[in-house]
């Protein structure tokens, strides 16, 4: 069975996390067992999440969404301190990759999604800081219809999304920001694109959208950020010959 540090050391390699400008650290961010025979992945690292990877007798739990953010040390409190005691009671390792996830051109979020409702073709959308985080997908042939963009949304994410239609007729052009991304409908709208899909809505994008003529689709947080971390997990399975789980934690935003 592989070691802990050949894992990381390859997911390392593959995503580049020190190419972003993140909110927080990626990469390891718990140690645990220093031999890896199961994978769990999930988005986020939550109670839920490790309690289940513990019942599957996870090696490594590998998410989205990590344990640890940007800003001043704080004490732990006794939510924290529950999660943590998951961790270190089942010896379980913990390791995140947040927008390295999101920004990466095959096997990322964005990436993934297109993929998913038919683009042919993506190239890298929405700077952030250093780096893009998005991509621009392009869908084949004359585009697809508004409500035909919907469904494959819809169909890809596993949940309805809150949809705007009010652009043009033909969808050719599509950005996509997974998550908290609804800000950067700006740049989908610079770029001259058809349409724009995201995670979490926010309250100016029906108007900005409908008065740039641009379909505005938001379709979970959750929903559209569960690809990478699944695909990562496959990778190392394919790889490492390790056994992948995939523990879904539905989240309604």
């Amino acid at each position: 069975m592989p070691a802990l540090h050949s894992i990381v050391d390859h997911l390392d390699s593959v995503l580049d996390p020190d190419a972003y400008d993140d909110y927080g650290p990626n990469g390891l961010q718990v140690p645990g067992r220093e031999v890896v025979e199961t994978v769990v992945t999930g988005v986020s690292a939550n109670v839920e999440l490790f309690a289940r990877a513990r019942e599957e007798d996870a090696d490594l739990v590998l998410v989205h969404h990590g344990l640890f953010w940007a800003g001043p040390p704080r004490p732990l409190d006794r939510a924290s301190k529950r999660r943590l005691q998951l961790l270190f009671d089942a010896d379980m390792s913990l390791a995140a990759y947040h927008l390295p996830l999101d920004g990466h051109i095959e096997h990322g979020n964005n990436a993934l999604l297109a993929d998913a409702i038919g683009c042919e073709s993506k190239a890298p959308f929405a700077r952030h800081k250093r780096t893009t985080i998005g991509v621009a997908a392009r869908l084949p042939g004359d585009g697809i219809e508004p409500g035909e963009l919907v469904a494959r949304v819809r169909e890809a994410t596993g949940r309805e999304p809150l949809a705007f239609t009010d652009g043009p007729e033909a969808v050719r052009t599509v950005g996509i920001v997974s998550g908290a991304g609804a800000d950067y409908l700006e740049d989908a709208i610079a770029a001259g694109l058809d349409a724009f899909v995201t995670g979490e809505p926010i309250e100016r994008a029906m108007a900005r959208a409908r008065e740039a003529e641009v379909h505005f689709l938001a379709a979970g947080h959750y929903a559209t950020e569960t690809f990478g971390v699944r695909r990562l997990g496959d990778l190392l399975a394919a790889r490492f010959g390790v056994r992948h789980v995939f523990v879904d934690v539905p989240n309604p935003i």
